[in-house]
C-alpha cells in the first residue's frame, strides 16, 4: 500500500506563530537549566566559603584586619628568649610581623595583636597605649586590647624595664623597642581602617605531631583523677577563628596552639618568626596570590598558647655522645652532664624542623578553615585589672589559706631546658640548692629573707629578685589580668608561660563562671600566651614541688596558679554577669623615666671597606647555572645593617627573574622569603660583609635571574658623621630543572 503524502499550506500569521512558539520554548528551556546550574552550584560551597548555619545576622560585627613589619635593627642586639647575651643577631631569617584584629558589635570593640616577638613587655604595652591614645583617644584602652607574643625565641629584646629582662639583653634600646611599638601600632591602624561588615566562625580540631612535654616528671606529680582525664600531656588542641566579609569572601584567620617557638635553636644568629610565624607565612602565600610575603590583604596569625611545657623537638631528649636517653628528673647525661642532653626537631636541621612544625599547624588550620560552620553571635566584652601579684591570698580549703609571694628564681632556673640547657653544674629538678652558689649570692647580692625563702618552699632560691631593686626593681609586682570575649568565645589573656595542666585549669575555672548565663552556654575558652606583661612561668602546685625549670621559674611561689585562677574567674564573672563597671581597676604599674634605663649596647664604628673595594662590590660571586632544589649564594662588602636605620617595610635582599618581553626584572624574593636567608658577617675594625643565599624551591620558575644586597654605610668626614646607600648586584645567573639544557 503506497504511503499517502499530505501537503501543509500554512500562512503568514501561522509560521510567525509557530517560530514564536519555538522561541519561546528554547528561552523557556534555557532559563530552566541556568536555573538548574544555579541551583546546584550553590549545593557545591567551596572550601573558600563558609557553610553558614544561619542566615547572615541583621547586625553583623565590623571586623578589621592589619599586618605590619616590626622588625628592629638585625646586627649587635641580643635576641629574646634563650637568655644569652651573646646569642646577638647577625641577620634575618624572616621578618617579624605584628597583626591586630578588631572585632566590633556595634556598641563596643575588642583587639587581639599577635606580634612576632619573645614576649610582650609592660613597658612595650604602656608605650603602644600612648600612642594609641594620641590617635584615637579612649577608643582602644587597657581593657579592650590584648597585645600576645609569639614567643619566638629569635627575635630582639632590648624592650624591657626591669633589671633583670635588662641584664640578659643588654638593656632598654630604643631602636628595638620602636620597631615593635611602631608596627603594632600600624597593625591597629591598617585594621582600624580597613573595619567591615563580616561574620567569624570557630572550629577546633587536633594536632598530635607538634609538641611533647618537656618536663613529663613534674606533669606527672599532678593528680592521678585530674591526668586520666586527658588524653595527651600536651594539649593537641588547635583553635581557629575564620573571618570572613558578607559575602564569604576571606578576611583572616587567628589561631591558638601549645607549641614553644625554639624550632630555631640557641645557635641560630639570625632573626626568625619560628614555627608560628612559619605557619603563618604560609597560609597568608595561599591567600594572597601574586603578593610578596607581608603583603596582601589577608591576614593569618598563629597565636601562643599554655606552651609552658610543650616542646616542638617531637623526637625528644638524647645524650648527643651516647645516644642514650637523658636522666628522667634532672635531664642531664652521665658524660657532658646537662649540656649533652639536647631534644631534638622532626627535621635534619633546624630550619627543617621550623618548617615542619609550622607546616603541620598550617595544613590542619587550613583544614578547620575550609570546614568552619560553626558562627559566633553576640556582644562583644573586654575585662582588665591590675594585680599586686606579691600578695594575692587564697583558700586552699575551708580553714587554711596560702599566698603569693615576692618574685625569686630557684636554682633550677639556671638549668635551662632540653630545648636550651643554662651553664656551669646546675641541674633541673634540685630542691636542695648549692651552698657555693648561695655564698656567691649573697657576697654579691645579698641573702633572700627568711620570709620569701619560706614562702617560695621547696624552691631553693638562687635570686631574690623580689628584694633587688637596683638600679630598678628586677621583677615586677603589678600584672596584668585580662579577659576578652566574642560572642560565646573567651579569649584567657594570661602573662606568662602556663604549662599543660595550668592551661586547662585556668580554662575550666573561666568556662565554668560564663557559663552561669545563658549566653555563654557551651563557651568556648582559649588561653592566649606572653600577653601584656612577662612573669616568666606558671606551673600547678603540684608540679612546682618538683622543681624543674618551669617550677624554678614560677617567680610568685607555690600559690601563683591559684591565685591567676581566683582573678580570672572574677573577672569572667564580671562579664557573665553585666558588672565589669564595678571591677577595680588595681595599681597602676611603674612607668620608669628613660634616663633610669641603662643601654649596654654601643654605636657601630664607622664602615671600611677593604683595599681597592666599595660597599656593595661581589667578593663571591654566584654560579652561572643552578638547578631547583640547590643554593645561590653571593657575599658583598656591607655596611653594618644597623646603619640603615628603620628597617621597617624595607629589604636588604632581592631576587629578581628577569623578563626577555619587557626587558625588566621582578622581584620574587624578599628578605621576608623563606627561601632567602640574608646573613651579616661581622669583621674587625668596622669591616664586614654580608652572605646572600637563595634556596631555590623546586617550583621555581627557570629563567635568568640575579640577587641585589641593598644597605647603608657610615664614615666619619672632617668631624662629622655620614651615612649613605649602597646596592650590590650579583651576576646574572640561569635556574634550570637540570644541568641538561639548551
Amino acid at each position: 500500500m503506497a504511503r499517502k503524502t499530505v501537503r501543509c499550506h500554512l500562512n503568514g500569521l501561522e509560521i510567525s506563530l509557530i517560530v514564536l512558539f519555538l522561541l519561546m520554548t528554547a528561552v523557556s528551556v534555557g532559563l530552566i537549566v541556568v536555573l538548574a546550574l544555579k541551583l546546584d552550584s550553590e549545593k557545591q560551597v567551596t572550601p573558600e566559603e563558609p557553610t553558614p548555619t544561619v542566615n547572615p545576622p541583621e547586625n553583623p560585627y565590623l571586623i578589621g584586619v592589619g599586618r605590619a613589619d616590626c622588625t628592629g635593627p638585625v646586627a649587635d642586639l641580643p635576641m629574646m628568649g634563650y637568655a644569652n647575651t651573646e646569642q646577638t643577631a647577625r641577620g634575618i631569617h624572616t621578618r617579624l610581623f605584628s597583626r591586630a584584629f578588631i572585632v566590633d558589635d556595634g556598641s563596643k570593640r575588642v583587639v587581639f595583636v599577635t606580634a612576632d616577638i619573645g614576649m610582650v613587655s609592660q613597658r612595650l604595652r604602656l608605650e603602644v597605649f600612648q600612642e594609641l591614645k594620641a590617635k584615637y583617644g579612649d577608643l582602644y584602652r587597657q581593657d579592650n586590647v590584648v597585645m600576645s607574643g609569639t614567643h619566638t625565641h629569635s627575635g630582639l629584646g632590648g624592650y624591657f624595664q626591669y633589671t633583670l629582662f635588662m641584664l640578659t639583653s643588654k638593656g632598654y634600646i630604643k631602636p628595638s623597642i620602636q620597631a615593635i611599638v611602631s608596627g603594632i601600632v600600624r597593625s591597629i591602624d591598617i585594621a582600624h581602617r580597613n573595619l567591615r561588615p563580616g561574620r567569624i566562625f570557630i572550629n577546633k580540631g587536633q594536632l598530635v605531631d607538634s609538641n611533647l612535654n618537656r618536663s613529663p616528671h613534674s606533669y606527672l606529680n599532678n593528680p592521678e583523677e585530674e591526668r586520666n582525664r586527658y588524653e595527651f600531656n600536651t594539649d593537641k588542641q588547635i583553635v581557629i577563628l575564620k573571618f570572613t566579609d558578607l559575602d564569604g569572601d576571606g578576611m583572616g584567620l587567628l589561631s591558638w596552639f601549645a607549641v614553644h617557638p625554639v624550632s630555631m635553636n640557641n645557635t641560630n644568629r639570625m632573626v626568625s618568626s619560628d614555627n608560628l610565624g612559619y605557619a603563618s607565612y604560609a597560609f597568608e602565600q595561599e591567600k594572597n596570590i601574586g603578593f610578596l610575603p607581608g603583603e596582601g590583604p589577608f591576614v593569618a596569625g598563629f597565636s601562643s598558647s599554655n606552651l609552658g611545657d610543650s616542646s616542638p623537638n617531637i623526637r625528644g631528649p638524647v645524650c648527643v655522645n651516647t645516644g642514650e636517653k637523658c636522666d628522667y628528673l634532672n635531664s642531664s647525661c652521665p658524660v657532658g652532664g646537662k649540656k649533652a642532653c639536647i631534644a631534638f626537631g622532626p627535621g635534619e636541621d633546624m630550619y627543617e624542623s621550623t618548617r615542619i612544625i609550622g607546616e603541620n599547624m598550617y595544613k590542619k588550620a587550613k583544614e578547620l578553615y575550609s570546614s568552619a560552620k560553626q558562627e559566633l553571635h553576640g556582644p562583644v566584652y573586654g575585662a582588665h585589672q591590675w594585680v599586686n601579684m606579691t600578695d594575692e591570698t587564697v583558700p586552699l580549703n575551708s580553714t587554711h589559706t596560702g599566698r603569693t609571694c615576692k618574685p625569686a628564681l630557684g636554682h633550677s632556673f639556671a638549668a635551662g631546658t632540653t630545648d636550651g640547657g643554662g651553664e656551669f653544674n646546675f641541674i633541673q629538678g634540685d630542691t636542695d640548692g648549692d651552698p657555693f652558689w648561695d655564698g656567691i649570692r649573697d657576697a654579691l647580692l645579698g641573702p633572700p629573707s627568711n620570709e620569701t625563702t619560706d614562702c617560695h618552699r621547696p624552691k631553693p632560691i638562687l635570686f631574690s629578685t623580689g628584694e633587688m631593686d637596683s638600679p630598678l626593681p628586677w621583677h615586677p609586682a603589678i600584672v596584668d589580668i585580662q579577659i576578652i570575649t566574642i560572642g560565646s568565645l573567651a579569649i584567657v589573656a594570661v602573662p606568662g608561660e602556663f604549662t599543660t595542666m595550668s592551661g586547662r585549669r585556668i580554662r575550666e575555672a573561666v568556662k565554668k563562671e560564663l557559663e552561669v548565663q545563658e549566653s555563654f552556654s557551651n563557651a568556648e575558652v582559649v588561653v592566649a600566651g606572653l600577653c601584656n606583661i612577662y612573669t616568666h612561668y606558671i606551673t600547678t602546685y603540684e608540679e612546682y614541688q618538683i622543681q624543674r625549670y618551669e617550677g624554678a621559674s614560677t617567680i610568685y611561689g607555690p600559690h601563683t596558679l591559684s591565685a591567676y585562677i581566683q582573678r580570672y574567674r572574677g573577672l569572667a564573672k564580671a562579664i557573665a554577669h553585666g558588672t565589669i563597671g564595678e571591677l577595680p581597676k588595681g595599681p597602676e604599674p611603674p612607668f620608669f623615666d628613660e634616663d633610669k634605663l641603662f643601654n649596654q649596647v654601643k654605636d657601630p664604628v664607622a664602615d671600611v671597606a677593604p683595599v681597592n673595594t666599595t660597599f656593595g662590590d661581589v667578593l663571591e660571586q654566584v654560579n652561572p647555572v643552578y638547578k631547583v632544589g640547590e643554593i645561590a649564594s653571593v657575599t658583598f662588602v656591607a655596611g653594618n645593617p644597623r646603619h640603615s636605620g628603620d628597617i621597617r617595610d624595607t629589604t636588604f635582599v632581592t631576587v629578581e627573574l628577569f623578563h626577555n618581553n619587557t626587558k625588566t626584572w621582578e622581584i620574587v624574593h624578599t628578605d621576608a622569603s623563606w627561601e632567602t636567608r640574608f646573613h651579616w658577617e661581622k669583621g674587625l675594625a668596622g669591616r664586614s660583609r654580608s652572605k646572600v643565599e637563595w634556596h631555590i624551591p623546586l617550583t621555581a620558575q627557570t629563567g635568568t635571574y640575579r640577587i641585589q644586597h641593598f644597605g647603608h654605610y657610615k664614615q666619619s668626614m672632617d668631624n662629622s658623621t655620614i651615612i649613605k646607600p649602597y646596592v650590590g648586584t650579583s651576576d646574572d645567573f640561569k635556574v634550570t630543572r637540570s644541568f641538561y639544557y639548551f
